[in-house]
């Protein structure tokens, strides 16, 4: 029996429709350290920094539950800032999370660190993914990412439409989470753009509720959690958001060498950003 309890949690007893299981892709957590280091300094080239808004249950504390995080989709960057965050705020946790099949057939080496092939496309991708997100609602170590609205839709567009597959795998109840997660990046005062991430209230899966009152409180959540941050944003105010990762400041090239070259003339300290950076920013 407590091998039998063992083996579901640990994805086992994740099925679909028709009853066949899939466990979770083997992870290989060296791979990722390396993925993560080179995810760090890419993003520290593109962004001026990766910011948290902040406030007092800024990061939910997940306990040993399992957790779905879903969220916005306003761009490319969306899967290394999710990697990133996740890594930071909630460390000892594998992330998972759907790719396009297509796209991850170039990069085969992604498999081995949470990316899992979907065809978005199919009936028979639509199943997958709901296999491989009921294998991970059953796990307690890993944190499961997906991009809820299926496609790049700018982070202000209202109302906001989410696909179906969140609120079915959420209607399954079980003792796990779902947590949405809103992100943009806006340009403030730097010629790289911020990385700004909010993060929602948790909602439990139990009570079991019906999988379309489950898409109404998932798409209130989510568009709660987008508007916070896009005020925030707007404000411009570093002071409002904890930096989880500092990035590129200055225009760079002959003209910063040549300020740096006329402060230390003088005497000053050559700071290279274009607004004169406060404390709460962390530098």
């Amino acid at each position: 029996m407590a091998r039998r309890a063992t083996a579901e949690r640990r994805g086992r007893g994740a099925s679909d429709d028709t009853g066949r299981a899939e466990d979770l892709p083997p992870f290989s957590h060296r791979l990722n350290d390396w993925f993560m280091w080179y995810v760090r300094g890419y993003l520290k080239r593109h962004f001026h920094a990766l910011r948290l808004l902040d406030g007092p249950d800024a990061v939910p504390d997940l306990g040993d539950r399992p957790v779905l995080v879903y969220t916005n989709h306003p761009g490319w960057w969306d899967p290394l800032v999710f990697l990133s965050v996740g890594r930071i705020v909630w460390p000892g946790r594998m992330s998972y999370g759907p790719i396009d099949a297509a796209a991850l057939g170039h990069y085969r080496f992604m498999e081995r660190i949470g990316f899992i092939g979907i065809d978005p496309r199919s009936r028979a991708g639509a199943a997958r993914f709901l296999r491989v997100a009921r294998a991970a609602m059953a796990r307690s170590d890993v944190i499961f990412w997906c991009t809820a609205q299926g496609e790049f839709v700018d982070p202000r567009t209202r109302p906001l439409v989410l696909r179906s597959g969140i609120a079915h795998v959420a209607a399954a109840g079980g003792p796990g989470r779902v947590v949405p997660l809103a992100v943009e990046y806006p340009f403030w005062t730097e010629r790289c753009p911020e990385a700004l991430v909010a993060i929602g209230a948790p909602l439990d899966l139990e009570p079991v509720r019906d999988r379309h009152l489950w898409q109404e409180e998932l798409t209130a959540a989510l568009e709660a959690t987008q508007d916070r941050l896009a005020a925030a944003a707007c404000s411009r105010d570093p002071g409002r958001f904890r930096t989880l990762l500092d990035g590129t400041v200055g225009v760079g090239g002959p003209y910063d060498m040549w300020r740096g070259l006329v402060a230390r003339l003088r005497g000053q300290r050559f700071d290279p950003a274009h607004a004169r950076r406060t404390p709460e920013e962390g530098r």
